[in-house]
């Protein structure tokens, strides 16, 4: 494999070289899965061109145009008729490093196997972009795929165990590594936690197979986890505190069921509440039942199938029989705090926010807790956290405003209404006056008439606007 990974870097088949070569168009056109433009882009053959066609578009190449390197990797083979053709996909990560994983199913190919090893994409870079970045001395890669969580903890973690109940999805996320110059990876078969026991880690990621199927499910390992409806996605927050060290963190990403006559903050909110860490749910997006099958169906290539109509009915059915009315799609982070006193903030979040999130997560979890658990809000000495802006709404010429904004422009991005002591309190907190006397000056400036209550400004400590 090194042999192969120096002539990959050689040849420039990397992020930044297959975007250049493609160029725009074509590199928006394979986002749609339209061939045509990478095609072109690529018809003239070269070095470069081989791998985009051979590893990336998945079409046979000339085996003369195949260098000895590529020939013998044991990731392709003769089609008989002159030509190579790859028997995996092989696509340049974001690290600088390289994923193994099976060819992109397209409309018009034969079904998936059930052991079928899906590429990296758009969910494995929400979740990277979510971790924690602060080093560890030990991580766990909980259903590693084709290996790319792994790629983005190799430079932060002392040691690393990655899982997967697929051995497929093992062989491939092994070739994953060493094609990434990535060593000492622990690599285990099995279930959930079964392959770890008792082991505790410093930090836990999944990207589980969260798709909600029905109860018969399963089809598709890398996706469908057998179990019916959410209850995988339950299982595993309920099993990760037992597997971490004091302190450590875990980041999933999760589906979950909006069901008639239940909220769902209650339900994934007590998933968490279980496990005694401190939690943050955030859910990034809703569909409804049809768009949900219709995405999946789509991921596994059966539109245009006989079984297609088959399998949208039946999966409908389920959500039918279980009055689900919508799945929501997010990410849950746990700290193992240690505190008596846990806290679970579940929220919903569908703006952009500045990436990656992993740069501030632990700033946001320290948050949650500290507006949670502070104690004697009105000898705290606050400061306005930076990049705040004041939007003030009115009509011309009139004296007060009709609404004020509090508006992050870092992070998370949070807007808030405020009333005039929030505003007021913003402008002028900078750590050196405790809240209590502050806020006592600021009612009377704005002619109220008693003191607020310190504790209402919690919620805008937890939130990010202010700094304990």
């Amino acid at each position: 494999m090194e042999r192969l990974r120096h002539h990959l870097l050689e040849t420039d088949y990397t992020i930044d070289g297959v975007r250049e070569r493609l160029g725009s168009m074509a590199a928006s056109a394979l986002a749609r899965e339209e061939l045509v433009p990478a095609l072109r882009a690529t018809a003239d053959g070269d070095p470069l061109a081989v791998l985009i066609r051979l590893w990336w578009l998945g079409v046979p190449v000339p085996a003369a145009a195949v260098a000895p390197e590529v020939a013998r990797s044991g990731l392709v083979e003769e089609t008989g008729d002159g030509e190579i053709r790859a028997t995996v996909h092989l696509q340049p990560w974001e690290t600088g490093g390289y994923l193994v994983s099976d060819r992109k199913v397209r409309p018009g190919d034969p079904p998936l196997r059930p052991d079928h090893v899906v590429g990296a994409g758009g969910a494995s870079a929400n979740l990277a972009q979510l971790v924690t970045r602060r080093p560890v001395g030990s991580a766990l890669d909980l259903g590693t795929g084709c290996g790319v969580q792994v790629l983005h903890l190799a430079g932060r973690a002392g040691r690393i165990v990655a899982t997967d109940l697929n051995p497929r999805a093992l062989e491939l996320a092994r070739l994953s590594w060493a094609l990434s110059g990535v060593e000492g990876v622990e690599a285990r078969a099995g279930s959930m936690y079964d392959p770890v026991g008792d082991e505790r880690f410093d930090l836990i990621v999944s990207n589980p197979p969260f798709v909600i199927a029905p109860g018969d499910g399963g089809e598709l390992t890398y996706r469908e986890s057998g179990q019916a409806g959410d209850s995988f996605c339950r299982e595993l927050v309920r099993g990760t505190p037992a597997r971490l060290n004091p302190g450590g963190q875990a980041h999933f990403l999760a589906n979950w069921l909006h069901v008639e006559g239940e909220d769902w903050h209650d339900r994934v909110g007590g998933w968490l509440r279980e496990t005694g860490c401190d939690g943050w749910v955030v859910q990034r997006d809703v569909q409804d039942p049809a768009e949900y099958v219709e995405l999946w169906l789509r991921d596994a290539a059966q539109q245009g199938t006989a079984r297609y109509t088959e399998l949208y009915d039946r999966w409908l059915g389920w959500f039918d029989d279980n009055k689900v009315e919508g799945i929501g799609f997010g990410w849950i982070s746990l700290r193992a705090s240690g505190s008596l006193d846990p806290v679970v903030r579940v929220e919903h979040l569908d703006h952009q926010v500045a990436l990656p999130v992993g740069d501030y997560v632990d700033d946001v979890l320290d948050a949650i807790a500290a507006a949670h658990r502070a104690q004697g809000l009105d000898a705290a000495r606050l400061r306005t956290a930076d990049g705040l802006l004041d939007e003030r709404i009115g009509l011309p010429g009139a004296e007060d405003p009709i609404r004020i904004v509090l508006r992050q422009t870092q992070g998370l991005r949070r807007s808030r209404e405020v009333g005039t002591v929030e505003a007021a309190l913003a402008g002028v907190c900078d750590g050196e006056l405790a809240l209590g006397p502050l806020l006592n000056v600021i009612a009377e400036l704005v002619g109220q008439g008693e003191m607020p209550d310190a504790d209402a400004i919690r919620p805008l400590i937890a939130e990010g606007y202010f700094l304990l």
